[in-house]
């Protein structure tokens, strides 16, 4: 075993206390901690004269102790202790709690270098708890550009300092180089040793980024090409299924109630080719809300199913299991496929009966939730396999819904549109439709951003379009309340709009606490339409559709990211009527301004999802982690966008001389793959 993935606890420092605290920042090897990367840094290495200290900084400063110590007891348990300093500029404090040892270690007539937090009061000058160095040619503490560390409780910034100093100080040199040789030359990069130690501790601020895009560079190089290998492999796949051309197909295209578009036709004709085709489908058809994703994944069901094969749609919900259900069943059943749903509200007397009849072949297509990945699970002959709305799954999940057959075709969808070259991150194992064009005749959904303070207004419009005959959403972040944000909860607010506003009309409740029966029944009450104003939680994010409802009001609208206001906002829009979005914004920020103008002016998701990525950041909208994907530590999007390109140029030119990476040149990058894919249970390599 390599020493770098072996136990933490080796580092000197590392006692077994602060092995549970590492474990807490998920640091468990030697390797962990080297790639541990500091989230800000502290510059101390501008000294700045008394005079010059300014209220609340942390700031560094030559001194000579001028004063014997002062140590007051504020109260018991409570230890204040002051030492006047100066320098050619003035007098001020330096100020410890609890920290008697200091007035045995400080002489007067000492200079040393002190680095605290600055406190003004009138025209005294106090240093609060200062670090300091005696010894002014140290360069340890003060004079340098420290690292800042996420901690946990417990584990101090010193401490994970020191840890990391003794951590590359005898183990730096086991880490390997793994960017190919050729390739870091041709593009003038550091070496990995030297980026880890210079992102750890900068000495300056050209090295760092230097540092960081190499690292960043190496991130995203081992990311892009094990995700590419991936679908290389499954490319290379043996025994692939290879589907017939059907003309029923045509006939049932012709027989259905609307016309395609051409964005679905030419997506339609992208998966067809890789059905017919002896290479393993793996596509992704992303697709703004209301584009029409589900009708292809019926075509592909039925070509399917006409060739012969099982297909199997899995869905992040019931409820949205249960809708395509409905929906696939009534436009299959004339045509001798047979539809069953498999989800956990169903008695285990029909569930039984349904394993039996997936397993007998006797059941053509079946539709549920993660249910459909159990183990008893089995297929007479599995062809096809769908997961809707993609982002809820990861990659794993994927695998095992498609081991369910023998190398069966696989097809993804997702309502989240993500621009093309991020789209790779997440989806770099698969091949990307795009469907880029809304079913004609759909309205465009009329959204604006109001304040609290116009509640009532927003009501009565409500009230107005329910006694017209239509219906509305009303969506709140949490179910119950909470004590550290000040955000109206579902349940409050339903039982508020219940017996006030709206006691005059129906009031539904939905979210995710729920039992599924209830759910189900409630969300059906509101599809019947006996429900007029259903208050839930984002549980009715995905896929629920509903034509006569036209008004989303969404409470504390600034708590949501962009993709998802967009993703509730779709969930109107999709009947005959003109539709309404009102974000009801609390927030006086910029930022929060800036984001509900960006709704109010545009429909377009994918530029939503951009704006969203550059306003925010990645957060909750690209984590990686959830998809099964090893985890980014340094690089970070949009930001390092530039790099990611370079990156997947890279990665496209080492495969098609290589495409397994047998190369010597290549063994580095082979290895560091391998390592990385294999630690969250993704084997590339046999």
């Amino acid at each position: 075993m390599n020493k770098l993935d072996t136990s933490v606890q080796y580092i000197k420092g590392v006692g077994p206390k602060k092995v549970n605290l590492l474990k807490k920042l998920e640091i468990e090897t030697i390797r962990d901690l080297i790639y541990y990367f500091p989230k800000g840094y502290e510059d101390r290495r501008e000294l700045k004269k008394i005079t010059e200290l300014n209220e609340g900084e942390k700031s560094s400063i030559k001194v000579v102790i001028s004063g014997l110590p002062s140590i007051y007891r504020a109260r018991r348990g409570l230890t204040i202790i002051k030492i006047q300093v100066k320098d050619e500029s003035g007098m001020a404090y330096l100020v410890w709690f609890n920290q008697d040892y200091v007035t045995k270690d400080l002489k007067i007539g000492e200079t040393i270098k002190v680095n605290g937090k600055v406190k003004k009061s009138g025209n005294i000058i106090e240093i609060h708890s200062p670090i300091y160095v005696k010894n002014i040619q140290s360069n340890d503490k003060i004079g340098r550009v420290l690292p800042v560390y996420p901690l946990t409780e417990k584990l101090k910034n010193n401490e994970m300092i020191k840890f990391m100093t003794n951590a590359l100080n005898e183990y730096l040199y086991l880490v390997e180089e793994s960017i190919p040789e050729y390739i870091s030359e041709r593009l003038k990069l550091f070496t990995i040793r030297d980026s880890l130690r210079n992102v750890h501790f900068p000495k300056n601020r050209e090295l760092y980024i230097k540092s960081r895009s190499t690292l960043a560079f190496e991130e995203l190089l081992t990311l892009q090409l094990g995700l590419l290998l991936m679908r290389n492999d499954y490319d290379k796949s043996k025994e692939c299924i290879k589907f017939e051309e059907s003309k029923e197909i045509y006939e049932f295209i012709e027989s259905l109630p609307f016309d395609l578009t051409n964005a679905q036709k030419r997506t339609f004709k992208e998966i067809s080719d890789d059905m017919e085709s002896d290479k393993q489908m793996n596509r992704l058809v992303q697709g703004d809300v209301g584009s029409g994703k589900t009708i292809l994944a019926v075509l592909s069901m039925f070509k399917a199913c006409k060739s012969g094969y099982q297909a199997v749609m899995m869905a992040p919900t019931e409820i949205l299991a249960r809708q395509h259900y409905d929906s696939i069943q009534g436009l299959l059943e004339n045509y001798n496929i047979k539809c069953e749903l498999l989800i956990s509200n169903i008695s285990n007397k029909n569930k039984k009966d349904i394993i039996e009849k997936v397993k007998s072949g006797d059941i053509d297509i079946l539709i549920g939730t993660h249910a459909l990945i159990e183990d008893y699970v089995e297929f007479k002959n599995l062809g096809l396999a769908i997961t809707d709305e993609q982002h809820r799954f990861g990659v794993k999940q994927r695998a095992k819904l498609s081991s369910k057959g023998r190398n069966p075709d696989i097809l993804v969808m997702t309502a989240t549109p993500i621009p093309r070259t991020l789209a790779l991150i997440m989806y770099g194992d698969l091949d990307i439709s795009i469907i880029d064009e809304l079913p004609p005749g759909r309205k465009k959904i009329k959204t604006y951003v109001r304040n609290e303070s116009s509640k009532d207004k927003v009501y009565e419009f409500v009230r107005k379009q329910v006694l017209e005959g239509r219906q509305a959403y009303i969506v709140c972040p949490l179910v119950e309340e909470s004590d550290s944000l000040d955000i109206q909860s579902a349940v409050e607010l339903y039982e508020n709009l219940k017996n006030n506003e709206f006691r005059d009309i129906k009031v539904g409740l939905l979210h995710g606490k729920m039992k599924g029966k209830e759910k189900d029944y409630i969300m059906n009450e509101f599809k019947l339409g006996e429900i007029d104003v259903l208050v839930s939680t984002t549980v009715i994010e995905v896929g629920v559709n509903v034509p006569n409802s036209n008004i989303m009001i969404i409470e504390n609208a600034e708590r949501f990211g962009l993709a998802q206001l967009h993703q509730l906002r779709g969930r109107v829009g999709r009947g005959e009527y003109q539709s309404y979005c009102i974000l009801i914004n609390k927030s006086n920020s910029r930022v929060s301004k800036e984001r509900m103008s960006i709704m109010e002016k545009t429909n377009d998701g994918f530029l939503i999802s951009e704006k969203d990525l550059e306003i925010r950041g990645p957060g909750e909208f690209f984590g990686i982690r959830q998809h099964g994907i090893p985890e980014l530590k340094i690089a970070r999007l949009p930001g390092d966008i530039k790099i990611l390109k370079m990156a997947q140029e890279i990665c496209f030119e080492i495969l098609k001389e290589d495409p397994k990476l047998e190369l010597e040149k290549n063994k580095s990058i082979r290895n560091k793959i391998s390592r990385i894919f294999n630690k969250e249970g993704l084997i590339i390599f046999n």
